[in-house]
């Protein structure tokens, strides 16, 4: 018999959507989520129906019965290059076109198994296929991304991580010429429903915020680099905000951004280049990654644009 379980909605969670509330409370995935309340396997304790886009209340009690786990993560050993490490946390530097943990339709090994057999005491660390992973880039970005080696850690750095205490800085090439120097984009972001693997603009979303400064320009490409920073994290955020605006990212065929030819690094031009977070010492730490190759590769096949900056 599939096991039955009470949550109660905290704080951090009031004004969620119930199915991220489920997602988050429960430890499983989205699709997992979908399926339960599919199935009729999530309800409120006090009777009333709940749906997955009802918008919930600190306090809500909620049941649900959590499905069989999924076979364990199987570590597979992989090159990590690490950027950052102590006893707790760790950063290491993504490559493009590696999923970071397993999900729907993923049958190859993702990161999430490289980070496990890296670190094998990470098992029971977060949640279960992605253990010690406090976020996660797009298969095409790369870049630094933030590991907990320790159940503490994994708790003060989702926290932080919802108080906007750790920072996220990528840097994009994008199509267009930016008009103003700096900008922010304060846009809900949603499911697209027409597209699933895809996400839009929509105003019954969540709410999202990316800021971004202009660093070059090409006019005769028509292509400017930005600076971007994450106020939230949502899924394909950037890809998503700078399409909005009409400057999708160069290289991002999902939302409508392949680059010139000898340009187009033949992945998404998007890269996490910097993350600023606390560690269990409260020292605030900034953790860099270097544009990888076919990124540099890019830019040198630019040249000097309009602004004179590069690199």
């Amino acid at each position: 018999m599939t096991p039955r379980q009470q949550f109660e909605v905290t704080a951090e969670l009031e004004g969620e959507r119930a199915d991220l509330i489920v997602s988050r409370l429960a430890g499983v995935t989205r699709s997992v989520v979908s399926n339960l309340f599919a199935g009729q396997g999530v309800g409120r304790v006090d009777g009333l129906p709940v749906r997955r886009s009802d918008r919930l209340e600190q306090g809500d009690q909620l049941w649900v019965e959590i499905p069989e786990p999924p076979p364990g993560l199987i570590p597979v050993p992989m090159d990590i290059r690490v950027l950052f490490e102590d006893r707790d946390i760790a950063v290491i530097d993504k490559p493009s076109g590696l999923v970071t943990h397993p999900g729907s339709g993923t049958t190859a090994p993702t990161l999430a198994a490289g980070v496990l057999a890296a670190w094998p005491e990470i098992e029971g660390v977060g949640a279960p296929q992605r253990w010690g992973l406090v976020h996660r880039l797009d298969k095409d970005t790369s870049g630094a991304l933030l590991i907990a080696k320790t159940q503490v850690a994994f708790a003060m750095l989702t926290d932080a991580m919802a108080a906007r205490r750790v920072g996220r800085t990528y840097r994009a090439v994008c199509h267009g010429l930016f008009e103003f120097g700096s900008g922010t984009i304060d846009a809900p972001i949603a499911r697209d429903r027409n597209h699933p693997t895809t996400f839009t603009v929509d105003a019954t979303g969540r709410p999202s915020r990316t800021h971004y400064e202009r660093m070059e320009r090409w006019p005769s490409e028509r292509l400017t680099m930005a600076r971007v920073t994450l106020e939230t994290g949502r899924t394909h955020q950037i890809r998503v905000h700078m399409a909005s605006i009409d400057h999708p990212v160069v290289g991002d065929v999902a939302y409508g951004g392949r680059g010139p030819e000898g340009i187009d690094p033949g992945r998404v031009w998007l890269h996490a280049e910097t993350l600023r977070f606390p560690d269990l010492d409260g020292t605030e730490q900034a953790v860099s990654s270097s544009l990888p190759i076919e990124l540099r590769e890019s830019l040198a096949k630019l040249g000097s644009g309009l602004d004179g900056v590069i690199g």
